[in-house]
């Protein structure tokens, strides 16, 4: 599985949600509303979800093991860092 596009779609200053990234995997399959979230540790992505009926948040899509999160979470930082940097250049 190849990440073969990442595109940042939004960016908030305030707040601790900083983008909403979307990412195309194999030229085939794109995944909406990956949140790229500055926690306490760093910068770090949270999986698109919804609220359940008991009110908990559940993921709609996510990685099934943590080599594969480590993997897309490295590439989508890579590419915000990259769109930040672009955005200051302008």
């Amino acid at each position: 599985m190849q990440v073969t596009d990442v595109r940042v779609r939004k960016i908030t200053k305030e707040g601790k949600m900083k983008a909403v990234v979307s990412i195309t995997l194999d030229d085939e399959f794109v995944v909406h509303d990956i949140k790229v979230i500055e926690g306490d540790k760093g910068l770090f992505i949270a999986m698109p979800s919804r609220r359940s009926g008991d009110g908990e948040y559940r993921d709609i899509a996510h990685p099934i093991n943590s080599s594969t999160r480590d993997m897309l979470q490295n590439i989508i930082l890579q590419e915000y860092q990259k769109f930040l940097e672009e955005s200051a250049e302008e």
